[in-house]
């Protein structure tokens, strides 16, 4: 039978529930347990004790199997975290219910009041006395939902994978669960939750291109925003010490399993620190939140073993590149590194892709992404990036062409971005000139120049220390997961065919 048939009984029955006075949308039962409860309270006794106790209770779900026979049927309802077999017997409804009964179908929502049993092959079941049609589903589930090969129908169509798929919603119940326990990790420790604006004048705190809106009444172009830092940053001014925010991001880039153009992110800052505590806070964080939702710091992802016990291993931004680069070819990697031309042919001879016309800083991140990360599977902080690369970070007092910067990487995937902030206001403007001169060179993701934001700068910024975390690829990492879809429960896809 097509579906558009099923579709169409299927609102047939609904109508003859109409004509019958059962509105199969404004039932109402009032559960006295979820399905978890009736298993964990439940779940061990036995049949006689059962007889000698009776237990009655309400429970409302989703049918998902439906088996008929003669007057009779089983039946498993499920909610939100459970499922259990549900017996209905003619005699045991009244005429109405028994309208109600027969007319029902896979996907819809019920409600049972009854008795429990456990039958013949000793199956905890609740016999229903009552029933009341909650919503009745005009569609029908999807047939073999576990086979489907197309991921797309899984992430348009999110809720019928939730429905069908009780390992997806474990991934974003534990999600909520990471959520949570960072928050806990932070509050904890004095830190203090606040909101920026998700709309700004001007996109900052972050290399990447804005989406782009107007605000008709104030008639200015608006930017959803890359990255809350420089809102926090003058909250630090303000004499805010520790905050931070959990905050949606939107960047105008391409989409991948790690890559989503409308993301979750934590950032954090710390007055009166720099990069080196936030290494250590990290650490922590990271070990906080593993042992509340996994219950320990040793775990399995994809075909490795990552271990969260601190200490994490530290290797420089620039050591890294030389190591890799040494393995490659019989040159001097010192030498390749700090010739742009050098740099280049090494890079076309290992067809890694380069866009526009990139500075020798440029070409070292595009290098390290394609030869160090993937290398990078315990976790490892990557520190000294250089100062042309991290138009926000303090330089390093011993070389002002690197700076007190480091970017975590776990499964050759970054998870953290953190550094000592710069609070030079004049140094940051020279940084913003430089950035400036790139972009009107073609370099759409340098950063803007920020006015405001240096007026607050020389109000005074302690020295602090600020980081960012991806919570998606976090929960990427603790869930087992290898697609950021998999985390992010309406993921941005391409619009639909009809």
């Amino acid at each position: 039978m097509s579906e558009n048939d099923q579709y169409q009984q299927r609102l047939k029955k609904q109508d003859e529930l109409r004509a019958l006075g059962a509105d199969p949308y404004n039932g109402r039962l009032r559960a006295t347990h979820s399905i978890a409860t009736i298993a964990e309270s439940y779940g061990t006794r036995t049949q006689e004790q059962m007889e000698k106790e009776p237990v009655h209770c309400a429970l409302a779900g989703r049918i998902m199997t439906l088996r008929r026979f003669g007057k009779a049927a089983f039946a498993h309802i499920q909610d939100a975290a459970d499922r259990i077999q549900v017996y209905f017997k003619q005699e045991f409804l009244g005429e109405k219910d028994l309208a109600v009964y027969e007319r029902l179908d896979i996907g819809d929502l019920i409600g049972c009041d009854g008795i429990l049993f456990r039958t013949r092959t000793g199956e905890l079941t609740l016999q229903v006395q009552r029933l009341v049609l909650l919503t009745k589903s005009l569609r029908p589930l999807p047939e073999k939902w576990h086979g489907l090969t197309d991921v797309e129908t899984r992430y348009r169509q999110r809720y019928l994978d939730l429905i069908s798929n009780p390992d997806v919603r474990g991934v974003f119940i534990q999600r909520s669960r990471i959520i949570a326990a960072v928050r806990e990790f932070l509050n904890e420790r004095g830190f203090l939750e606040v909101e920026t604006p998700m709309m700004q004048p001007i996109p900052g705190g972050a290399a990447a291109r804005p989406f782009i809106t107007h605000h008709n009444t104030l008639g200015i172009d608006l930017y959803l925003r890359i990255a809350p830092e420089l809102y926090l940053k003058r909250l630090i001014v303000g004499g805010l010490e520790r905050v931070y925010e959990i905050n949606r991001n939107f960047r105008n880039e391409g989409v991948s399993t790690v890559h989503n153009p409308e993301f979750t992110m934590l950032e954090f800052y710390q007055a009166y620190a720099d990069y080196f505590d936030l290494m250590t806070t990290t650490e922590e964080l990271f070990g906080f939140v593993a042992k509340r939702v996994l219950g320990a710091l040793i775990f399995p992802y994809q075909n490795h073993t990552i271990d969260l016990t601190p200490p994490w291993r530290r290797l420089s931004f620039h050591e890294a590149i030389r190591s890799a680069v040494a393995k490659e070819t019989d040159a001097r990697s010192e030498e390749i590194l700090n010739d742009r031309e050098k740099l280049l042919a090494f890079m076309d001879r290992k067809k890694i892709a380069v866009r526009g016309k990139p500075s020798r800083g440029k070409l070292q991140q595009e290098l390290f992404e394609a030869v160090v990360e993937p290398s990078l599977i315990q976790p490892t902080f990557i520190t000294d990036y250089p100062t042309e690369i991290s138009p926000l970070a303090k330089r390093k007092e011993s070389n002002p062409e690197l700076t007190d910067r480091f970017e975590l990487f776990i499964n050759g995937l970054e998870l953290a971005n953190a550094f000592s902030e710069l609070n030079d206001s004049q140094d940051q403007r020279r940084r913003f000139e430089d950035q400036m001169k790139s972009r009107a060179a073609g370099d759409l993701e340098a950063h803007p120049m920020d006015e405001d934001y240096l007026r607050a700068l020389e109000h005074g910024m302690p020295p602090t220390a600020g980081e960012g975390v991806g919570i998606d690829r976090l929960v990427m990492l603790l869930t087992n997961q290898t697609s950021i879809r998999d985390v992010i429960l309406f993921p941005q896809l391409r619009t639909e065919k009809s």
